[in-house]
């Protein structure tokens, strides 16, 4: 059985970070989509000037993934809806599905990281977008894709090190933080549109 991982959070939640180390390492999955990276190789000095068409080149490399029946990832802030569709369609083809969740603190740290990944060169995400994408992925998470996907784990990826809050491993549910759990299922509520 194909494995598709995906591997999401808020906005320099340490996504790509993580899946260079957990992917290949852990996982033996050598196929990573991720949009920031196409963007990086298609106008590395400019990449929010390609952001649809890297999205496009996104999409169609993991259709062709899919095809194939390969063991891939992909990167999302889970700020949209449409994933869901993509992970019904990896059901069909025979896939399993693991979600991976980084949770930050609050969308003000993830403003804090990305104001320093800029400082270093990186690329540039308005505050009132970290912010819309922080509380939408979360609520996304929780209403969307917790339900589709056939095992997930959700990370507090705040500090150094992380930690698992809760995970479910298709057979059933197991909280480790009830603190963070409770506090995070109050922050979904922000993400609603």
């Amino acid at each position: 059985m194909p494995n598709l991982y995906i591997v999401s959070g808020c906005n320099d939640a340490g996504k790509t970070t993580a899946s260079y180390t957990i992917l290949p390492e852990i996982l033996n999955c050598r196929e990573f989509v991720n949009a920031d990276n196409i963007a990086a190789g298609l106008s590395p000095f400019n990449p929010e000037s390609v952001a649809f068409e890297s999205g496009r080149i996104m999409l169609n490399r993991i259709r062709e993934l899919m095809a194939a029946g390969l063991d891939f990832a992909f990167e999302t802030t889970l700020a949209t809806r449409s994933y869901v569709s993509l992970v019904k369609e990896a059901h069909r083809l025979g896939y399993k599905v693991s979600l991976l969740y980084f949770w930050l603190s609050s969308p003000d740290l993830a403003i804090e990281r990305v104001a320093k990944r800029v400082s270093k060169g990186g690329h540039h995400i308005p505050s009132d977008v970290i912010v819309r994408r922080y509380y939408r992925g979360i609520y996304n998470l929780y209403n969307l894709y917790m339900s589709v996907c056939d095992q997930w784990t959700l990370v507090d990826n705040t500090y150094v090190t992380p930690d698992v809050i809760a995970k479910f491993d298709g057979f059933g549910k197991a909280v480790y933080n009830n603190e963070l759990w409770n506090s995070i299922i109050k922050q979904q509520d922000h993400g609603k549109s």
